[in-house]
């Protein structure tokens, strides 16, 4: 949720960086289940299970998705391998009603749709939209620093985190590259991930600032928070400062991060030409509390309705029959840059969705579309803005509206917001529970209180661009923005299920109310 302002592979022995699902390259399959089991906690100890397979593959998934783009490349992965086909923007489509199909934009920003078998022109979509950025730390374009006898690493804040959360953690960095080919005639898109902790940003110890208990701890984003890399190395020879010299002029950034990203890439230096990197947290995502019902984890907002969106579309046509009686287009937009407003080509804030359903439904016409049959489909078509909510803080209780102070492990929260911080209303509110409620499935409902600021998400942001119907809800955590979330193992089940149901029975529901008569 946005704030209303808009090959280093050695990795600790007995602790939860050993997990065996943690180092699973891209192009591997998933771990056994009984091998996951054993690795949720982070306690060694632990001799809990798990009932739900939809919160150890949500481990899993987080576990991959150190960025956005990674994110994006593990949701492009269970795509293809569920039989979905890879489209691109750039080249004419050829879709068929009963078809499963996918594109990315910037590898950060993804569409997947699948096509009722009975689908007419003007006949809706219904869409469920997300995103996959999370605040972070980036590396600015020149992070190369030194202060006294430390190679630091120069980082911009990116939304809205919650900055103290990052001091004293295991750190490293992960994002994409643009590499040159062997011969030189190409350049190659790539990922990275350096999995061992490899940098750290210290707090300054308290001997030294007596009053941070009563005066609070308030670091300067731009000086305090530059994370350590190494220690700076005496040059001892000519040789050594000649090369040191040549590598230093060929970067902005400190010769030994390239060569860590050398390692992990198997690539020469001089083949890396562009680096694209967040700070990401080392520590696994893993249950937690006392019968393992959280789940804590960095970036829960908001990549657990990603997730949950996903596997959702997924499960509700992996057989031939379940497309076969839905006359509509069944849809999951995963968008990037909503931390910071989605102003951006791969953001809610362009037309990217848009796009896409008008030329679905131009190429389903065989490009014979009438003039209205766009208009007619936006008007039928229903969307789900999913967004992580805020759960009741137990210490904090008075920050809630006394009404509605949503709870962990009890179903999806409806968000409401009379001056349109959300896009839902009483229509869109009552046909989403209306899902729960024909499938047992609990909701509750939050509103900001009157004398605070309201975040906002990409709802309000695609309702109005071209007036499509909208609800605005999430899954309740706590600690959002933070480098360590928590929410309900429960609430994921439930919202894997909510949102299913959404695919497979919001047709026949829709039907049955008529407002504009």
């Amino acid at each position: 949720m946005a704030l209303i302002t808009r090959s280093h592979t050695l990795l600790h022995s007995r602790s939860c960086y050993s997990s065996p699902f943690f180092n699973r390259p891209l192009s591997l399959p998933f771990p056994t289940r009984a091998t996951r089991l054993r690795s949720f906690s982070c306690a060694t100890s632990s001799n809990s299970t798990l009932s739900d397979s939809i919160v150890a593959d949500l481990l899993d998934y987080l576990n991959e998705s150190w960025t956005h783009f990674h994110a994006t490349a593990e949701a492009k992965r269970q795509l293809v391998a569920a039989g979905f086909q890879l489209l691109k923007e750039n080249e004419e489509w050829d879709l068929k009603p009963g078809g499963r199909y996918f594109f990315t934009r910037n590898m950060s920003c993804l569409i997947a749709f699948a096509i009722g078998q009975k689908y007419n022109v003007g006949d809706g979509f219904h869409v469920i939209a997300a995103h996959t950025d999370s605040p972070c730390l980036k590396l600015k374009p020149r992070s190369a620093s030194t202060k006294s006898a430390y190679l630091m690493v120069n980082v911009q804040t990116y939304g809205g985190g919650l900055w103290h959360t990052w001091f004293d953690r295991d750190l490293s960095v992960a994002g994409r590259v643009i590499v040159r080919s062997g011969s030189g005639t190409a350049y190659l898109h790539k990922l990275v991930k350096v999995k061992r902790p490899l940098l750290r940003i210290p707090t300054l110890a308290i001997h030294l600032d007596r009053l941070v208990n009563q005066d609070g701890f308030k670091p300067n984003l731009e000086t305090h928070l530059l994370p350590l890399l190494s220690m700076k190395h005496e040059e001892t020879s000519l040789e050594s400062k000649e090369k040191s010299t040549a590598m230093s002029s060929k970067s902005s950034h400190h010769p030994l991060l390239m060569q860590v990203l050398s390692d992990e890439l198997n690539c020469d230096v001089d083949d890396i030409v562009s680096v694209e990197l967040n700070v990401c947290d080392t520590q696994p995502s893993c249950l937690g509390g006392g019968n393992n019902e959280f789940i804590f984890s960095g970036r829960l907002d908001n990549l657990a309705s990603s997730y949950c969106a996903l596997r959702a579309l997924i499960d509700s046509c992996e057989s031939p029959g379940d497309l076969a009686s839905e006359h509509a287009v069944r849809m999951v937009a995963l968008f990037d840059n909503e931390e910071v407003g989605s102003g951006s080509i791969q953001g809610a804030g362009a037309p990217t969705m848009f796009q896409a359903i008008r030329r679905i439904v131009g190429d389903l016409a065989n490009n014979h579309v009438g003039e209205s049959s766009f208009e007619r489909t936006i008007r039928q078509s229903f969307l789900v803005s999913a967004d992580m909510a805020h759960g009741v803080h137990p210490n904090f209780m008075d920050k809630h509206e006394e009404h509605h102070r949503p709870e962990l492990q009890k179903g999806l929260v409806i968000k409401h917001n009379a001056n349109q911080r959300y896009a839902t209303s009483g229509v869109t509110s009552f046909l989403f529970k209306e899902v729960g409620k024909i499938h047992n499935l609990p909701t509750q409902e939050f509103v900001v209180r009157n004398d605070m600021g309201c975040g906002s998400t990409i709802g309000p942001i695609l309702a109005s661009g071209v007036g499509i119907r909208t609800v605005d809800c999430g899954i309740a955590q706590l600690s959002m923005h933070s480098i360590r979330e928590i929410c309900g193992k429960e609430d994921i089940d439930i919202a894997y299920k909510h949102f299913k149901a959404f695919y497979q029975s919001f047709s026949s529901i829709d039907k049955m109310l008529t407002v504009d008569i």
